[in-house]
């Protein structure tokens, strides 16, 4: 009886050895099929255009998957994606971290303690301001090409081409920005995404009157058809006035725009030239709470002017 039972129990354990030893074959199979299968997708939308070639190893690849997972992660992933920038939130989250620490002890050291705090938040203000510059300046640069997107639209929807055709066409004949940014698009349609939901991410990236006029020309004929050739040529004599107009008054608002930073960088030299002239000067005028009231209320009031002056100089075209 007992050599029954051991029999038994070596069957029983040499039949789910062998079953588990099946398992783990099949699933190192299915695993190297799925790897061969991504990579000749991979292999074949990178020759297509599709998407970029591999590019530069990434740097902080855990912090930046972690940010990506929350809110203010990805809001600050579609900006880095405005501003044509090639870095990882989780890069530029330890680049500005760096700065502001850099900007704080250097405060810190130079003027007084008291200053540490100010030049950190001023460093993250400037990183901000710095992504919205980048941002605005390809915004600026893509509102030019629209004109000439336009038109080649208008041109390959006449020949008979259809928009998601003519998409990629102008996305191969046009330079960056325009050209990545189609691009992208091009990628979404080609994997099954609609022409409302691709262009509306195309507007969310780079806003701008001008562009959401085109989606919304561009969406309405994908929907409805009709006079799809005319209305892209009317827009783009639209387009080419209002590329002169925006010119123009840039022109005539670029000394305002002068005045506009002008007004804090006399205010932070003026404590500089201070300090220089007395040496510990600031250390002694921040000791005390009024001298530290006074400071914040003077970085406040060239705060205020400088958003005052940019606001009175914004003109809506």
């Amino acid at each position: 009886m007992p050599s029954t039972e051991l029999s038994t129990l070596v069957t029983l354990t040499t039949g789910v050895t062998l079953l588990t030893c099946a398992l783990a074959v099949a699933g190192l199979h299915s695993y190297a099929a799925g790897r061969a299968q991504r990579r000749a997708l991979v292999d074949r939308l990178t020759a297509t255009g599709q998407i970029p070639p591999a590019g530069r190893r990434r740097l902080f690849p855990t912090l930046d998957r972690r940010l990506r997972r929350t809110q203010l992660g990805r809001r600050l992933e579609l900006r880095l994606a405005a501003t044509g920038l090639d870095i990882t939130p989780g890069e530029f989250t330890v680049y500005m971290l760096t700065a502001v620490a850099g900007l704080w002890l250097t405060g810190h050291a130079a003027l007084a303690p008291f200053f540490g705090p100010i030049a950190g938040l001023l460093g993250s203000w400037l990183a901000v301001q710095f992504l919205d510059w980048q941002r605005q300046k390809r915004i600026e640069k893509f509102i030019g090409q629209l004109p000439e997107l336009a038109r080649i639209l208008a041109n390959a929807t006449q020949a008979g081409l259809a928009l998601r055709t003519a998409i990629g066409m102008a996305a191969e004949e046009l330079e960056a920005p325009a050209g990545e940014e189609l691009g992208k698009v091009a990628a979404q349609l080609a994997v099954g995404a609609s022409m409302d939901e691709a262009l509306g991410e195309l507007a969310d990236r780079l806003p701008s009157r001008e562009l959401v006029v085109l989606v919304t020309t561009l969406v309405l004929a994908n929907r409805a058809g009709g006079q799809v050739v005319s209305a892209l040529r009317n827009l783009t004599e639209t387009l080419e006035e209002r590329k002169e107009t925006r010119r123009e008054i840039r022109t005539q608002l670029s000394q305002v725009n002068m005045t506009s930073y002008a007004v804090p960088v006399m205010g932070i030299g003026s404590l500089l030239l201070m300090n220089g002239v007395k040496d510990g000067a600031l250390e002694r005028m921040t000791g005390s709470p009024a001298g530290q009231a006074a400071v914040i209320t003077a970085f406040g009031l060239y705060a205020l002017g400088f958003v005052l002056i940019r606001r009175m100089s914004r003109i809506d075209v």
